[in-house]
């Protein structure tokens, strides 16, 4: 049995009856629900209709239609209600419409469902859905949304200035923005995002002009801050979730950007005046504002290192003016305290703006670099004709002869802060000589009664070096290193020499005598001198000379008395007095055992020491603070004209004194001597570790890598590096290129 034909007609209008009570259920009207049963009637229809043979297949019709049943619906009854309505309730209307539209694009698409199957897959169509609500959009978004758009902007700014707005409804208009694209949007951001991107960006821009004359930099940043966190609620309320970048760059590009320049350089209150004042949280604040614009802390950083290099050089202005004012009380005297006093500012310094950089700046790399570039400024400049290094090997020597046992964990703390501030120094080989120095005294010349415990200080001593070798490398330490181990082995080779004395048939000495033996690679070079020691001493050293020469056959013995220590008795009138004094000083002092006067020229004669160092000797027993000899004339100081007595009236308040010899003048400037010495033979080093490498180099390029390896250890003057590289050619180790004169050969 043949299948009825439906014809065109017939078939929609029986659609046209179902699609009816579809309006009026979407309109409100009362009419109930669809049933299955008039489901399955108006899909069978469709059906039927698209699979009926040619000419009665009415599938493109029905498509068309399909289409067509929308716009009728647009343009008879939801354009009508959206034109008549403004701001809410437009925008009311508008999310109700297209609610109702994407329900109706649900039912209709069940109905046409066959089309779908087919007919649309067949023909490269648009699927049903997305043809309903194209509908929507080309006859209803197209009109409406320059209103919809001005009515949410007209609601996000009464919202900005205080105002309680339907949040969910904004959202939904939002939402239709967005759906309308259909997975794309270009409709969202052209039509609605850019818009109200832009009148934010005028919105702040207004503000900001009022708030930076208005308030200060920190009540400014607060409102900034403030601003930033509501725009992005309000992303997360009722914006697209893409809006938030676009929104908050532009948002800070008004307020912290524009305005940027003036706020950091606000008269009173700006970023300066937060450094100066310690306002930790408003300077926390300023990091978390500009930290994530392009750049926008580099001028935070200038100013942070600005600041810091201030402070830092007025520290040395006062270092200067103190060591001055201590030198004209003195009537000489070098850097001293004042010296130590910078050193420990210094540290206290680095220690409160590195506690900025951790909190306020958050670790930032730029800040960190900020800091480094500061101190190198002021930590690179001498205090009263004393450099920098000197004065920090100083004050590090200061640290390790005050320390005692129970302060241990301090110590090692300053230490840590030492070796920190360390790295902004260029002359860390000066420093490093200096400290040799230092350790040396402090190893050789340290009284026995504040030496008792010997192990504590080398432990200590090795945890400086530790820390020095981890900041600067094993070469920096290697000879400090190899000075603390040969104490070590001083003390053991000691402890067999006593029992060397015990044994029967040794010769025994009158004093209690003990020697400490050196490896000269790893010392400062000391000047010798030959000495006319007293026959007790010279006993003594025999013994030890035969000793050393049955335990050591194949090395060396070189005695060096001005490193050399001694305890003298003196029996003086009111009390006898155990004094520490020096070799030499011990040397000077017994003459007077068998002289009761001595002249200068008599002291020199019978010491057989240079004329400064019998002066210096004499200065400290006889112009210092401890009296031992009598001078006449009695002047404050000496010449070869001077005679010289026991004072046997002496007395001191303590039974126990350390009589100490005034500085060397020429003490330090050799050790700067030393260093320019070797820094020469560094520079050569390196240049032809670099040309050995890379056989060919220009001038510039050499030039450059010498400084790259050199910079851990010191800074070398270009100049210097120039006459360094034409001596090695003088030496034929390298060779101009003949035809480019600027360019260089490795002589192999």
């Amino acid at each position: 049995m043949e299948r009825k034909i439906i014809l065109l007609d017939e078939g929609w209008g029986h659609m046209q009856m179902g699609i009816t009570k579809l309006k009026r259920i979407l309109e409100g009207l009362p009419e109930p629900q669809f049933s299955s049963q008039e489901y399955m009637n108006l899909y069978t229809v469709i059906y039927n209709m698209c699979v009926q043979k040619p000419p009665h297949d009415y599938s493109e019709k029905l498509y068309n239609n399909y289409g067509d049943a929308f716009v009728e619906y647009i343009e008879s009854t939801v354009l009508p209600s959206l034109r008549e309505k403004h701001d809410e309730f437009m925008m009311r209307e508008l999310v109700r419409r297209w609610s109702n539209h994407k329900l109706m694009v649900r039912w209709l698409t069940r109905f046409f469902q066959y089309l779908d199957r087919y007919y649309v897959c067949r023909n490269s169509k648009d699927p049903l859905k997305d043809a309903g609500l194209q509908r929507f959009k080309d006859h209803v978004y197209n009109e409406m949304n320059a209103k919809a758009r001005d009515s949410l902007i007209a609601l996000i700014l009464r919202e900005r200035e205080g105002e309680q707005i339907d949040r969910a409804l904004m959202k939904n208009v939002v939402d239709v923005f967005v759906e309308v694209g259909m997975g794309e949007m270009v409709n969202y951001e052209e039509e609605f995002e850019k818009h109200m991107v832009d009148d934010t960006g005028d919105y702040y821009s207004r503000k900001a002009s009022i708030w930076i004359v208005e308030d200060s930099c920190p009540e400014y940043m607060m409102k900034a801050e403030e601003a930033l966190r509501k725009e992005k609620e309000r992303v997360s309320h009722y914006l697209h979730s893409g809006s938030e970048q676009k929104l908050l760059e532009r948002v800070q590009q008004e307020l912290l950007v524009v305005q940027g320049p003036q706020l950091l350089d606000k008269e009173g209150s700006g970023c300066r005046t937060l450094l100066r004042d310690d306002r930790v949280d408003d300077l926390s604040r300023m990091f978390r504002l500009y930290h994530k614009i392009s750049q926008g802390l580099d001028p935070v950083a200038a100013m942070f290192k600005k600041h810091v290099t201030n402070e830092g050089t007025a520290l040395v202005q006062q270092a200067e003016e103190a060591t001055a004012a201590a030198s004209g009380n003195k009537q000489g005297g070098g850097a001293g305290e004042p010296g130590l006093v910078f050193i420990s500012k210094i540290l206290e310094l680095h220690d409160k703006y590195m506690g900025y950089v951790l909190s306020c700046f958050q670790n930032h790399s730029l800040f960190h670099k900020a800091l480094k570039e500061a101190f190198e400024v002021f930590c690179n400049k001498s205090v009263a004709g004393y450099s920098s290094a000197e004065l920090l090997a100083t004050f590090c020597d200061s640290i390790l002869k005050q320390m005692g046992a129970s302060d241990q964990e301090a110590v090692e703390e300053t230490l840590d802060k030492i070796v920190t501030v360390l790295a902004y120094f260029s002359d860390k080989d000066l420093f490093a000589e200096f400290c040799r120095k230092k350790l040396s005294r402090r190893l050789l010349m340290t009284p026995d009664d504040k030496n008792k415990n010997r192990a504590d200080q080398l432990d200590n001593e090795r945890m400086l070096l530790t820390k020095l070798k981890q900041q600067c490398g094993g070469q920096f330490t290697s000879k400090m290193e190899g000075m603390v181990t040969d104490i070590t082995i001083s003390r053991e080779s000691e402890k067999n020499f006593k029992d060397y004395l015990g044994k029967d048939g040794t010769p025994k000495l009158e004093l209690d005598f003990s020697v400490t033996v050196l490896t000269t690679g790893n010392w400062p070079s000391y000047k010798t001198s030959d000495l006319h020691l007293p026959e007790e001493m010279v006993k003594c050293i025999e013994v030890y000379k035969e000793y050393y020469d049955r335990e050591k056959k194949h090395r060396k013995l070189s005695w060096i008395y001005s490193l050399g220590t001694c305890h003298v008795r003196g029996n003086f009138e009111p009390k006898p007095i155990e004094m520490h004094m020096s070799t030499y000083q011990a040397a000077l002092l017994l003459l007077f055992n068998t002289s009761e006067k001595l002249s200068f020229s008599e002291i020199l004669t019978q010491l057989n020491l240079t004329k400064d160092d019998v002066h210096r000797t004499l200065h400290s027993f006889s112009c210092a603070k401890y009296k031992i000899l009598l001078k006449e004339p009695n002047t404050k100081t000496i010449s070869p004209s001077d005679t010289f007595m026991f004072n046997s009236k002496f007395t001191d308040r303590n039974r126990k004194i350390r009589i100490p010899l005034p500085p060397l003048q020429d003490e330090r400037k050799k050790v700067t001597e030393d260093v320019d010495k070797e820094r020469k033979y560094t520079i050569d080093a390196a240049l032809v570790r670099i040309m050995k490498s890379r056989k060919i180099l220009g001038h510039q390029q050499l030039v450059t890598e010498c400084l790259e390896q050199l910079q851990r250890t010191f800074k070398p003057d270009i100049k210097t590096i120039k006459r360094r590289i034409e001596d090695l050619i003088t030496r034929d180790y390298l060779e101009r290129d003949p035809e480019n004169p600027n360019t260089f050969k490795y002589v192999a």
